[in-house]
């Protein structure tokens, strides 16, 4: 596993935003978060160690833009020599999340076709309106690899419409960070069902710093929220067949 931030910054655009773990860590260290610049490992997964191996080793998947959003707009002037150096390692599995995806399509190299087979794209849906917006907009678009990310997951939410074959996972979380908004245990076991009755495989990440379930209020530290989550025993493989 290894990471890689092109650019870093960002703007808020949706609900799911409000409490953006980059803008506090940012804030922790008198950072503007809504400036957008061009990072010094902006061409990591092409750089060279002495021996001329590459830093980023065959086989590894990248995490790309976790500090920004790989389709925002203020990074269009950086973004095709990233597509660059994206098309020159096929050796690697590139993923990203993204917020954008009505952007998507603008954004792409020329020689994209109907998507390269080593990038994957994570579109993220906080809540039913975000779901309704973007998710006919990602099923449209042509990537190979495609997953759908519930987190913060703010409430309820019906995915049914969209978990078609072309979906490869459905991920959810509560919030984390200071003054997280409450995640309850029924939504996610609601996206769990769903995804089941669909065959898509769920994975429940965290269960955020504020967890409700039962009718009783959890406030969970940060280092158990995954292994809460693994406890609640709803993670499901897809149909194998």
């Amino acid at each position: 596993m290894a990471g890689w931030n092109p650019w870093h910054g960002c703007h808020k655009i949706s609900e799911g935003c409000h409490h953006c773990y980059v803008y506090r860590i940012d804030a922790e260290h008198g950072r503007d978060s809504s400036v957008v610049t061009k990072t010094r490992e902006y061409t990591l997964p092409i750089e060279k160690k002495r021996n001329g191996e590459y830093r980023i080793a065959p086989g590894e998947t990248v995490y790309t833009c976790f500090t920004s959003d790989f389709l925002l707009e203020d990074a269009d002037p950086w973004r095709m020599a990233a597509w660059d150096m994206i098309r020159a390692r096929q050796d690697l599995r590139f993923l990203f999340v993204t917020k954008r995806i009505h952007r998507l399509e603008s954004c792409l190299p020329p020689d994209w076709g109907n998507g390269w087979e080593h990038v994957y794209i994570c579109c993220t849906v906080e809540n039913q309106k975000q779901a309704e917006n973007r998710l006919p907009v990602f099923l449209r678009a042509p990537v190979c690899h495609k997953s759908i990310i519930c987190e913060p997951l703010l409430e309820k939410i019906d995915l049914t419409p969209w978990l078609t074959p072309q979906i490869e996972q459905v991920s959810v979380g509560g919030e984390s960070g200071p003054g997280a908004r409450l995640c309850r245990y029924e939504w996610v076991v609601s996206l769990a069902e769903q995804c089941r009755q669909a065959g898509v495989p769920f994975h429940f990440r965290q269960t955020g710093a504020l967890f409700e379930k039962d009718g009783k209020v959890y406030q969970i530290a940060r280092k158990f929220q995954s292994s809460q989550a693994k406890k609640a025993g709803l993670d499901y493989e897809g149909n194998t067949k």
